[in-house]
């Protein structure tokens, strides 16, 4: 089985990556958060900072493109060749709002003449590889058969199915039959994304569609940056690595951005995640999120190692 991570805006940039790369790596591709161009520009500064070939050393990553106008996605798409990569791939996925608004991410879905033109002319224009991560649809599965007859007509590098609708959100369960489906119908091949968040339910989806060879991991790498190798290896916990994991990124993004505050709300956000692999963790949680300097947080996450072991692997879900 290969292993992705998952894009996820705000999360997985470079510094993560980084970080993920040197303690773990377990990943087989690193998925950039969206990249939204223009016509005045292809990155804005924080993106091409993320993308840049010396933040992204020993990897193989993938930038993903936000777009629904091709001469956009292509100029940036050329650009990125330039640096480098040799694969970009088309974000059809992103259920926000304010993405779907625009007819952007999985708002696309629902202008399925347009997209096809769309894609035609980045196939015909583009030599490189191009993978598209793809909802099932805006409101109702069914709309995923017509786009899957549209996608059976582009050789693309691989077609990543998160298998539930815009409407979805991160709600409810994904939808296995109509993945079942788009594996018996796809051309193209397939890469599994959604809602696996331990070793068990690895297994109950590979007992499923012991075809698959390739997942994507997003919400449950964030949980526990070992999970792969806790799927493949298995790997016990180990709080001396995932505590090195963490002052790494917590050293980086003190490196690069001014203030407490700043550091702070990019450590939260992970912690929203990875204290779930703390059980009886709510005290520790709160006091984390409660701090407002540095030096608090630190204390905060002292005492939550001290105290607290790591879960077992294939525990609750967090």
């Amino acid at each position: 089985m290969r292993f992705y991570l998952a894009p996820m805006e705000g999360i997985t940039g470079y510094i993560y990556r980084n970080a993920l790369y040197s303690c773990y790596n377990n990943i087989d591709k690193y998925f950039t958060p969206f990249i939204m161009p223009n016509r005045n520009r292809c990155f804005n500064s924080r993106e091409l900072k993320d993308v840049l070939p010396e933040n992204n050393r020993g990897m193989y990553t993938v930038p993903q493109i936000l777009s629904n106008n091709a001469e956009d996605f292509v100029k940036t798409a050329l650009e990125l060749q330039s640096m480098g990569y040799e694969e970009v791939n088309l974000n059809l996925g992103c259920p926000s709002r304010t993405v779907v608004t625009k007819m952007r991410g999985a708002g696309f879905l629902g202008e399925q003449k347009l997209l096809e033109k769309f894609l035609d002319e980045i196939f015909d224009t583009l030599d490189l590889k191009l993978s598209v991560k793809t909802r099932i649809g805006m409101e109702d599965a069914e709309e995923f058969y017509e786009l899957i007859e549209i996608y059976n007509k582009y050789p693309m590098e691989e077609l990543i199915i998160h298998p539930r609708l815009q409407t979805d959100y991160y709600k409810n369960k994904p939808n296995l039959d109509v993945f079942a489906d788009a594996l018996s119908l796809s051309r193209n091949r397939v890469c599994y994304n959604g809602d696996i968040f331990t070793k068990k339910d690895y297994e109950a989806f590979t007992a499923r569609f012991p075809q698959v060879e390739t997942v994507m991991l997003g919400r449950g790498m964030l949980t526990d940056p070992d999970l792969a190798g806790h799927i493949t290896k298995g790997t016990l916990p180990d709080k001396e690595k995932f505590r090195e994991f963490h002052d790494i990124l917590c050293t980086e993004y003190e490196k690069v951005m001014s203030g407490d505050r700043n550091v702070l709300f990019k450590m939260k956000e992970l912690w929203f995640y990875m204290i779930h692999m703390f059980p009886d963790s709510a005290k520790y949680a709160k006091k984390i999120k409660k701090a407002q300097h540095l030096n608090e947080y630190r204390a905060a996450v002292d005492a939550l190692f001290c105290d607290r072991e790591l879960r077992m692997p294939g525990g609750n879900e967090g």
